[in-house]
């Protein structure tokens, strides 16, 4: 039975990875008593330097467990440090880290290239000998992890999402003038987050009104007429796009693309909406603003779903259970078994399965115009956004009510 365990976190943050984080630390308590519960700072940059902290050194009580559930970002801090192939130093270091603490179960939270990383680092430890056991932890508010209904912390930034957009949607109806305002929202291959704006439409907006999306590849003319068409019906047009959509040629849109690479070797991408904003500028004249949701979307605790915390916390703590048990070289995977009312039950995916692969949106779920989402994508995403219903608002509609000055109409003396 794994007795001493180490917890790593890596990738980008969500509002709720630190709930993963106290699910685990949770379930170190509860399934491994008189074991040790270790936290590398910086992900596997920990393991590497040396930078390990004691966790099981504090008291851990339910109000602890309770605040890290609902601190965004990561307590542990994060790496981008791609592992590289075997054989490589690294390993044996990272071994030796592990080796000398007595660790028998290697918890690493992150989402495709973390996978890669719990891939790679189980083939060695087995390759060595090594009573290791690695397993992982979903996150990503991107969800785009195989074999798994949906990942901890995109149910959380998607309910931000639509939040602000319906937000937003009565910030740019104030003034008496058409205007286009782009939201840029994460998503470098593919469009979960985006297409969660289309949830902003409960309630008094019908924003937004195009949706794009990287599994759909961006015409400009085609993007022009839509605006020109939507322009005759609405005076206000509010648009949402990922910073990954790319043309037919897939080439990114983004135009301008900066010519360096993150940690993982993935381009850095900023700049989609910019490039939508001037196209609407020159072809009409609107006033026309673009917005970057940027780390605001992974990181508003405030907004975090109450099913997304939940379903992070759980995993967690099932990672443990599984390492007690015996099971090696997993992640965790939530599989849907009930649509209504909203259920799902925990799987353990063999982690090869996951690891640098993407899952986009199914073809059927984007409307044939290619700027929308179906009912079936809403019926999927919804529950997600968890218990809290996202607000009401009121839009005055003037075309119900009475002009007070028109011919006959009553007036007090």
């Amino acid at each position: 039975m794994p007795k001493n365990i180490m917890i790593a976190q890596s990738g980008g943050p969500t509002a709720v990875i630190n709930a993963s984080l106290a699910g685990a630390i949770a379930g170190a308590k509860a399934f491994c008593e008189g074991g040790r519960i270790y936290g590398a700072r910086h992900g596997l940059e920990g393991l590497l330097h040396r930078q390990v902290l004691d966790l099981g050194a504090l008291p851990w009580g339910e109000d602890d467990l309770e605040a890290l559930k609902n601190t965004p970002s990561m307590a542990l801090g994060s790496c981008r440090f791609k592992l590289p192939e075997p054989p490589h130093e690294v390993y044996e270091r990272m071994a030796e880290c592990l080796s000398e603490l007595s660790v028998d179960l290697f918890l690493y939270i992150g989402g495709n290239d973390s996978m890669d990383t719990v891939d790679k680092l189980s083939r060695y430890f087995d390759e060595k000998n090594l009573d290791i056991a690695c397993i992982g932890i979903p996150k990503t508010i991107d969800n785009d992890l195989m074999e798994t209904d949906h990942t901890p912390g995109y149910g959380s930034a998607a309910r931000y999402v639509a939040h602000v957009m319906r937000e937003l949607y009565c910030d740019v109806l104030v003034y008496d003038r058409p205007s286009v305002t782009i939201v840029e929202i994460m998503g470098r291959n593919t469009g979960w987050l985006t297409a969660a704006s289309v949830l902003a439409r409960t309630g008094a907006g019908t924003a937004p009104h195009l949706i794009y999306l990287p599994e759909t590849p961006f015409d400009p003319d085609q993007f022009l007429e839509a605006v020109r068409r939507l322009s005759k019906e609405h005076q206000v047009l509010l648009i949402a796009v990922s910073e990954g959509i790319r043309f037919a040629s897939g080439e990114y849109v983004n135009h301008a693309t900066l010519p360096r690479e993150d940690g993982f070797g993935h381009t850095a991408l900023a700049g989609s909406g910019r490039y939508l904003e001037e196209l609407v500028q020159k072809a009409f004249g609107f006033k026309t603003r673009t917005i970057e949701l940027s780390l605001l979307q992974r990181s508003a605790a405030h907004l975090a779903s109450s099913v997304d915390r939940r379903e992070a916390f759980l995993c967690g703590e099932q990672a443990v259970a599984w390492g007690v048990s015996g099971r090696r070289s997993v992640m965790v995977g939530m599989k849907r078994i009930q649509e209504s009312p909203y259920l799902i039950e925990y799987v353990p995916i063999p982690v090869g399965r996951v690891a640098n692969r993407e899952k986009k949106i199914p073809k059927d779920w984007i409307a044939p115009s290619g700027t929308d989402l179906t009912e079936e994508f809403i019926a999927y995403a919804a529950p997600l956004l968890g218990d809290q219903v996202l607000p009401m608002f009121l839009r005055l509609d003037p075309s119900i009510l009475p002009d007070p000055f028109a011919p006959g109409e009553p007036r007090t003396p």
